[in-house]
């Protein structure tokens, strides 16, 4: 567990009064721009979509056809999971009333449930970051990222288990909620707040798959194979396949840099019962890790690049994030409050060394020896 020196009530007040501000000011400029940036950015992901289907189709004239048919769809697709899904579902747009753009009726193109999503996602890892035992994000149930984990033999493989992760990772956010409830697998929980049953979870787990894989391995294949022949129903389902672990490694490794950088820090249960709306901002601050980079960037990544800011106010649309790290900066500064940023490579590297460093047994000291 990474610690630092815990500011006073008086400094936190100030830090929450200063945030409060800016979240503030953020959302008083929230209106018919935010409603256009969005819909062109829906535009052009739809654009993306229909133009990488239809020029993928060409690769039965030329190979390069088929390459850049890949390339717009899998742009679509991490457009349509960040900049749009994540933050629309976040209900950063629910204020334009859109029937469409809407955190209650919005589907995403990923085999992931939207309502499980918003469950695991929304309430427990942005209520709880961090928090080891209450926020299942830190490690997905699966790594071991901090010392407050004990070490199990099976740690050791959590280097190609984390690769295997970042190529299938809308598969392993499609099944973090079931892992919870221990569906198919283990003893389910005596203690489980799930607002559904686990027969309705399981049916909605599994009736998204099939509308998910259905479009991408079959019909789209299907349609192209029956008109082009059967070498170009494999054309086009190797294509959405590619499309989609592209959009997999880019949205986990943009993810992962936000959560399990090396400076992260994490919290127990009892450090955080009890505490203000500054000291949920103070954990918010030390558990989370920004991105540097240009505006396409950040949009790509679903602005999730400003990871601060987005666990700070996950209800501003996220467009705004960028402008507001300046000021969120600033007052961190001011308190004397650590802020973590870097470039996609450094924060890349720090999390690479992290998944290692937890890999191995801990070192026993002689006290260990003399109890053990």
């Amino acid at each position: 567990m990474a610690t630092t020196k815990i500011p006073s009530s008086e400094t936190l007040q100030g830090f929450e009064d200063d945030l409060n501000r800016i979240r503030d000011e953020a959302l008083a400029q929230v209106g018919q721009k935010d409603a256009n940036y969005i819909r062109n950015v829906v535009r052009v992901q739809r654009g993306c979509d229909v133009a990488g289907r239809i020029i993928m189709v060409l690769g039965f004239f030329s190979p390069v056809w088929w390459i850049l048919g890949v390339a717009l769809l899998a742009i679509a697709k991490i457009l349509d999971n960040m900049e749009i899904g994540h933050n629309v579902m976040h209900g950063q747009y629910d204020w334009m009333n859109d029937p469409h753009i809407n955190s209650r009726t919005f589907d995403w193109d990923n085999v992931c449930d939207g309502q499980s999503w918003r469950r695991t996602h929304n309430f427990e890892h942005h209520t709880y970051t961090n928090i080891i035992g209450k926020d299942r994000d830190f490690g997905y149930d699966t790594l071991r990222l901090s010392d407050d984990t004990k070490w199990r033999p099976d740690n050791r493989f959590q280097l190609p288990l984390y690769i295997g992760m970042a190529l299938f990772f809308q598969w392993g956010v499609a099944y973090h909620e079931m892992i919870g409830e221990r569906l198919f697998f283990g003893k389910p929980p005596t203690d489980s707040k799930l607002p559904i049953s686990r027969a309705q979870l399981a049916k909605d787990f599994f009736s998204k798959i099939r509308k998910a894989t259905f479009r991408d391995y079959a019909f789209y294949p299907a349609i192209v194979g029956l008109f082009l022949g059967w070498p170009m129903f494999f054309a086009i389902l190797g294509g959405n396949i590619v499309a989609n672990l592209i959009r997999n490694i880019w949205t986990s490794t943009i993810i992962f840099c936000g959560h399990f950088t090396e400076n992260v820090h994490t919290f127990s249960e009892e450090e955080c019962e009890n505490e203000t709306r500054g000291q949920w901002y103070y954990r918010q601050i030390l558990g989370s890790s920004n991105l540097e980079g240009s505006r396409l960037f950040h949009i790509m990544t679903g602005h999730l690049s400003c990871q601060v800011e987005h666990h700070l106010f996950p209800d501003v649309p996220a467009y705004h994030y960028v402008a507001m790290s300046k000021q969120v900066q600033e007052v961190c500064k001011k308190y004397d409050i650590p802020y973590n940023t870097g470039s996609l490579s450094k924060q890349y590297l720090t999390v690479v060394q992290r998944i290692v460093k937890y890999s191995r047994p801990p070192k026993r000291n002689d006290g260990d020896l003399a109890t053990s």
